[in-house]
This record gives C-alpha cells, sequence and structure tokens, in this order.
C-alpha cells in the first residue's frame, strides 16, 4: 500500500505534543508501522514515551491496573507440622501439591488443611477422583460433618455440612475436574457462593483425560497435555489471580500428587521421584510439600499388639518442603502421622498420644495388657521405570 508522505508529516506534528522526547526518525517509523497494522491513531497519541522508546503512561485509556496483591495469609496446619517444616500451613492462594508414594501422610495433611479451613470460615472443596475417601476418618480428623440418617431404617445416607464435596460419580476426566473448579469460581464471582474457597484434589494422576476415556487408552502425553491447557493454561491462573487485592476472596488449590520412581540415568545416578500427569502442576506450584522417600515410602509402624491383634496408631515418615516460592523456607524432618492427625516424633508427644487413645485400643484388642511396638523404618524399594507407568 502506498504511503502518503504529506500525511505522514501531519500524523507526526500531531503526535509531537505526547511524544516530545522521541527523535523523529522514531516516530515516523512508529506512525508507519501502526497504520500498516491498522492501529487506532487516538490510542497511539494517549501514550507517552521517552527517549528511549518505552512507554511510561499507560493511564488515559483504562489500561491502568491494581498490581497490588493482598498480604499473605495461611490455613494453619498443626503444630507438629509447623514444628518440623518452620511453615504455618498451606499458604492461601497459591497452588500447592502434597506428593509421595502410598500412604506416607498426604491425606493426612489434606485432612488437616479442610479442618482448619472450616475453622476460619474458608469453604473446603473436595475434589475427590482416587475414591479411597472415608467419612469416618474425616470426622475423627475433625472435619464438621452432619450424618444424614434415614428415619425409617435409622442408615446414614449421607453426609452434610460446610463443605462441597465431588468425586467420580461425576467427575470422571480431567476436563471436568478443571470445568468444576472453574464454575464455582464463576458462582462466586456472581455472589452466590461468598466464601474464600480451598479447593483438594485426591488426587492428580488418578483421573484420565477425555481423549484418553474415548479411545479407552490411558495415554500419559495426552494425560499431561489435558493437565497443562485445562490447568496452566486455565485453572492456576484463576487461582493466583485471587491473591490481588482487586479480587474479593482468594482461592487456594490443594493437590495430592501420585509419584512414580524413574530409574537411574547413569550406573552412578540416583533414582528420581517424578510426579503423575506431566509436569505443568509443578511448574505452576509455590509450595511442594513430599511425604516419604524417593525409592520407598520410607515410613515405620507404630502399634498396639495383644493376643495376634494389633492395632496400627501411628506411622513415622520423612517429610521435606521441596519448594517454596512463598516465604523461600525449606526444610526436612521426620513426623508421626496419627489417625487424629500429625503429631511430634518425641516421647513426650508419643505417650500423651498412647494414653488418650488406650481404652479405645483396649476395646478393639480385647484388654489393656498390649504391647506396643515400633517397627523398624521399612526399606523395601518401589519399582523404578524409564517412563511413567500407565
Amino acid at each position: 500500500m502506498a504511503i502518503d508522505m504529506a500525511t505522514l508529516q501531519e500524523e507526526k506534528v500531531l503526535l509531537q505534543k505526547d511524544f516530545e522526547e522521541m527523535k523523529s526518525n522514531q516516530i515516523e517509523n512508529y506512525i508507519l508501522r501502526s497504520k500498516k497494522k491498522n492501529i487506532n491513531q487516538d490510542f497511539i497519541r494517549s501514550y507517552k514515551i521517552n527517549e528511549n522508546g518505552f512507554l511510561v503512561n499507560f493511564h488515559k485509556n483504562g489500561l491502568k491496573q491494581n498490581v497490588k496483591f493482598k498480604e499473605q495469609t495461611w490455613i494453619p496446619l498443626s503444630q507438629a507440622f509447623q514444628d518440623v517444616t518452620s511453615i504455618p500451613g498451606i499458604p492461601m492462594g497459591h497452588i500447592v501439591l502434597l506428593r509421595g508414594h502410598s500412604d506416607t501422610g498426604k491425606t493426612t495433611a489434606l485432612l488437616e488443611t479442610a479442618v482448619s479451613a472450616q475453622k476460619r470460615g474458608v469453604l473446603p472443596v473436595f475434589i475427590i477422583t482416587e475414591m479411597k475417601w472415608n467419612w469416618e476418618h474425616a470426622k475423627q480428623m475433625g472435619l464438621q460433618v452432619e450424618e444424614v440418617v434415614d428415619k425409617d431404617t435409622g442408615e446414614i445416607i449421607n453426609y452434610e455440612g460446610e463443605f462441597i464435596y465431588a468425586d467420580r460419580e461425576t467427575i470422571h476426566t480431567i476436563e471436568d475436574v478443571a470445568k468444576f473448579i472453574l464454575d464455582l469460581i464463576d458462582e462466586q464471582k456472581r455472589g452466590n457462593l461468598p466464601y474464600d474457597l480451598v479447593f483438594l484434589w485426591d488426587s492428580i494422576g488418578s483421573v484420565p483425560c477425555e481423549m484418553s476415556v474415548k479411545s479407552n487408552k490411558n495415554n500419559n502425553e495426552w494425560n499431561a497435555g489435558a493437565m497443562s491447557t485445562q490447568f496452566g493454561n486455565s485453572v492456576n491462573q484463576r487461582i493466583t489471580l485471587s491473591r490481588k487485592e482487586s479480587s474479593e476472596f482468594t482461592n487456594t488449590l490443594v493437590c495430592i500428587n501420585k509419584v512414580w520412581t524413574a530409574k537411574a540415568e547413569s550406573p552412578m545416578g540416583q533414582p528420581k521421584l517424578m510426579n503423575k500427569g506431566g509436569f505443568a502442576m509443578w511448574f505452576d506450584s509455590t509450595f511442594v510439600v513430599t511425604f516419604g522417600n524417593i525409592s520407598n515410602a520410607g515410613t515405620s509402624k507404630i502399634k498396639a499388639i495383644k493376643d495376634g491383634k494389633q492395632v496400627e496408631f501411628a506411622k513415622r515418615v520423612n517429610l521435606q518442603i521441596d519448594k517454596n516460592h512463598i516465604n523461600g523456607v525449606t526444610t526436612r524432618g521426620k513426623i508421626v502421622m496419627t489417625p487424629h492427625g500429625f503429631i511430634n516424633d518425641n516421647d513426650k508427644e508419643l505417650k500423651e498420644y498412647k494414653n488418650e487413645n488406650a481404652q479405645a485400643w483396649k476395646d478393639i484388642l480385647g484388654g489393656a495388657d498390649f504391647t506396643i511396638v515400633e517397627e523398624e523404618q521399612a526399606y523395601n524399594d518401589i519399582t523404578t521405570y524409564t517412563e511413567e507407568p500407565q
């Protein structure tokens, strides 16, 4: 398209008031580029550019944004967790991963989060796709739950309370999980859900993507792609934006992440703990807690035993803060998980816990003369893989 230099000169004169410090050749080039790209000239005139050609004023066209974030707040976890990690608990407004091998304390941390959230008026939203959920355990941990009982049969037919719950009955894919979260955030924005929300997903790696379901193949690459698209490009952004002062509510996403162990890349190398579902959630997370070891669960059981009967009432586990972009503190240590939550790994707290629960164990074991046995840490290696198992 031919350029009329006379017209350009007129445009240059009009723009010079706002572009006082810009060199004349920069102005001409800027006008040429803007006309070729059909950029609105009034839009251009609203900016002020310094001698280096950088925009310094975004006020006149409504582009000024509130860039301030809220003061960081936390959903506190047990005193034992705080003592071991030097961290208050779960940072609100962030993506949090609880990862580790099976039965290492991840669900205990998830439930402690829910119980603490309820006490502070934050609404827990349970997304249970692994289907190992147990309402009795949740109540034992302190979750406020009301049993709905059939008046005729006396049977418990449902559970109600200050929480939202969804599982595989309605959520079948990664896309379903993302839609469920986004729908609730939209309802919150409309004023229909006036709470801070903490989404509690158990777990990443337990549900496939739509393409895997339709093809009847649990394809790890497809699942990882869906996690990246649905969460990395959408859900996670909505969560973190709630930290800004312009957002009325603060939302948090806490995910249990299933793991697998990758073989060492060389004879002298070490195996690596890998997250199922790809890397999208790891990259977007700002806080990651790892329970157990890399090649094994790294736990030791504490039991009450009498006449061949036994009650496993606690388990000692390694715990480590692997990633912390909130205050930078990274720690590791040992903690004891019980059916009621975490306690410190010391004789005083273990003795107190035994005394508090002795009657319950007596009822189960049929007498008070039971023996407390602490097993040595189990080091049975978990199978390692060269690629993520299906």
